[in-house]
């Protein structure tokens, strides 16, 4: 259930109701007793959890296919440009010993 904040403009009382969504919002202030009580619209803490969001949440079965297609060349593509220019040991750096 969610919390509502009200406030009445009159007397200037600010308060908390926890209501149901499909209740009426309350109409009266409690502490003046007038008719002039708002809710008021205020920042809500949102908190994700979970493996992250990926591109392909969302999309039709269309679109994650073509992009799981284009993501799959893409991967080959570098593993194909790893292989050709072969592996390669990195070069050690020269020691004082090197240099004399």
């Amino acid at each position: 259930m969610p919390t509502y904040q009200y406030a009445c403009p009159d007397c200037g009382f600010e308060f908390e109701k926890q209501q149901k969504f499909t209740d009426d919002p309350i109409k009266r202030c409690p502490k003046c007793g007038k008719r002039s009580v708002y809710r008021v619209v205020s920042k809500v803490a949102v908190t994700f959890k979970g493996s992250g969001w990926y591109i392909t949440d969302s999309k039709s079965d269309k679109a994650k296919h073509s992009v799981e297609t284009k993501h799959s060349e893409t991967e080959s593509s570098s593993t194909d440009g790893k292989a050709e220019s072969g592996s390669k040991e990195p070069a050690k750096p020269k020691s004082k010993a090197d240099n004399t």
